[in-house]
């Protein structure tokens, strides 16, 4: 199970340098440009940070020859997919939330950085299943 004030503390910083990146560079660039920038501000303090992190797909039990990535998923806990898009829709969520499922991972967020003020463009969601849907990666 995980810890919640440890997991609000995860997703607060990773917000706050979500928005030192967006006040630094505003909107309108490339979401390749602000995954490199955030990655990089999350790495500073000492969060473990994997990039577009690989994890395989399992159907039934079965390992399939497909797999899906992830922007960045940090501290093994936390996935944060980057938009910059002109607003997130019902398909970001839902991928997001599958991502969640798929891994097991407690929560995640999705941030658009095309937009005026970062904190319109962050959605905070969580995943309500106990168990991966899917087998470790």
């Amino acid at each position: 199970m995980y810890d919640n004030n440890s997991l609000n503390s995860i997703t607060g910083q990773i917000i706050g340098s979500a928005i030192k990146v967006h006040r630094s560079m505003g909107p309108g660039l490339l979401e390749s440009v602000y995954l490199t920038c955030l990655c990089y501000e999350l790495k500073k303090p000492g969060f473990i940070v994997e990039r577009e992190k690989m994890v395989p797909l399992f159907y039934e039990g079965i390992k399939l020859d497909q797999s899906y990535r992830l922007d960045l998923l940090v501290q093994q806990k936390v996935i944060v997919e980057i938009k910059a898009v002109e607003s997130i829709t019902a398909v970001h969520r839902a991928q997001l939330l599958s991502y969640l499922k798929l891994t097991g991972c407690p929560v995640g967020l999705l941030i658009n950085f095309n937009v005026e003020m970062l904190k319109d463009g962050i959605c905070r969601m969580v995943n309500n299943f106990s168990e991966p849907l899917s087998s470790p990666y």
